[in-house]
């Protein structure tokens, strides 16, 4: 399962940074309803960002092995 996930969580970090500037410190998986590049991954993150780093909870929502959205919830 680690190895397919893998994939997903380097999309999510890309993610992060080019559409927020967010560099990813740690991300673990928390659920993964991603089946043939559609669905949710959820992650517990911390990220940095202009020199301070927070912990959040995020969700990603894919569709055709895309991300189309996310939402947070600070941890």
């Amino acid at each position: 399962m680690a190895d397919m996930e893998t994939p997903l969580i380097e999309a999510a970090k890309r993610y992060l940074k080019e559409k927020y500037g967010e560099d990813t410190v740690s991300m673990t998986v928390t659920g993964n309803g991603v089946q043939d590049g559609n669905g949710v991954l959820a992650v517990d993150c911390t990220v940095r960002y202009a020199g301070s780093t927070s912990d959040w909870s995020k969700k990603f929502s894919f569709a055709g092995g895309r991300i189309t959205s996310m939402s947070a919830r600070m941890r």
